[in-house]
């Protein structure tokens, strides 16, 4: 199914944080992207069809333009199952 619906909650950093916020601002095209301190924090909601691919898909766009980035994801799909990931790697499931 390629039409799930996940609220996305998450924090970048890197290293040369003025060359990923484009990056940021282009592929989060719904709700925000905030700089705080020294980080980036992001909340929105994406389609796709399973957060893993979606937070992939994110990270490697991120690491196109800096390398040195590093992502600290939540996905949360409409069935209230929660994933938390670090740069690529599964952390955490939960079901509320």
């Amino acid at each position: 199914m390629l039409n799930k619906r996940f609220r996305l909650t998450a924090r970048v950093s890197s290293s040369s944080p003025q060359v990923i916020r484009p990056v940021l601002e282009k592929f989060i095209t719904k709700g925000s992207v905030k700089k705080v301190d020294d980080e980036f924090v992001i909340e929105t909601e994406m389609r796709g069809s399973n957060a893993k691919e979606l937070n992939r898909s994110l990270l490697s766009a991120l690491r196109k333009a800096e390398k040195k980035t590093r992502l600290r994801a939540e996905w949360t799909s409409d069935d209230g199952t929660t994933l938390r990931f670090f740069d690529y790697v599964l952390k955490k499931t939960s079901k509320n």
